[in-house]
């Protein structure tokens, strides 16, 4: 939900309760097509000749070498994936491995699946271990905006700082929503507080 408002494009979803009163999270497969036909798709594991069990020995540069290989429009892609790597950074999802990205291949386009596993696992393991799965500039903690804009964005992506300001302001209206739906999720109140507290640190210092 937090991603959709933030404009990354994420599966229908949601949460039903069943006649005993347990609760099922369901999630759409965007690998079946409308007729049951299997959609190709490939996680960066793959496509990186790694395997379940190394799945963290890599990094986003490595991430973004792959969107720059085998997309159909790799500036298009880069621009989702800088997004999509703020907004793991913003929501404390230190778990985004080579196996939770995956590209897609729609009507012949080659580009970047839609979200799955975005988990907030800052606030489970109640203090960061890591702040990122993947490095940046062979970094996992004490990340700053510098490196995010600066290093990843523009020069490792080749995104235009115009295009960056979008991005940045895309998550800060997004972000308006956040803290309503983060009050009205199936957390407990512990776990919300420390969710708003992650976010809020984050998003100072990422200035958004």
């Amino acid at each position: 939900r937090l991603a959709g408002t933030a404009g990354i494009e994420a599966p229908v979803h949601g949460m039903v309760y069943c006649p005993d009163g347990t609760r099922t999270y369901f999630i759409k497969r965007f690998d079946r097509s409308a007729k049951g036909g299997k959609v190709p798709v490939e996680d960066f594991a793959q496509l990186s000749g790694r395997t379940r069990d190394t799945k963290y020995d890599s990094s986003m540069e490595k991430v973004a070498d792959v969107v720059g290989r085998f997309c159909t429009f790799p500036v298009v892609e880069k621009l989702k994936l800088f997004r999509l790597t703020l907004f793991n950074y913003l929501t404390g999802n230190e778990d985004a491995h080579l196996k939770n990205f995956s590209l897609i291949t729609r009507d012949g386009i080659v580009g970047l699946s839609p979200v799955y596993d975005l988990l907030n696992t800052t606030i489970v393991l109640d203090r960061p271990i890591e702040e990122v799965a993947l490095p940046i500039d062979g970094r996992k903690k004490n990340l700053s905006r510098s490196l995010f804009v600066n290093y990843f964005g523009k020069e490792r992506l080749g995104l235009t700082g115009g295009t960056v300001d979008e991005v940045l302001s895309g998550l800060a209206r997004g972000m308006r929503e956040w803290e309503e739906l983060i009050g009205i999720s199936f957390l407990t109140d512990r776990m919300k507080e420390r969710y708003l507290e992650v976010l809020g640190v984050r998003r100072k210092i990422l200035e958004i």
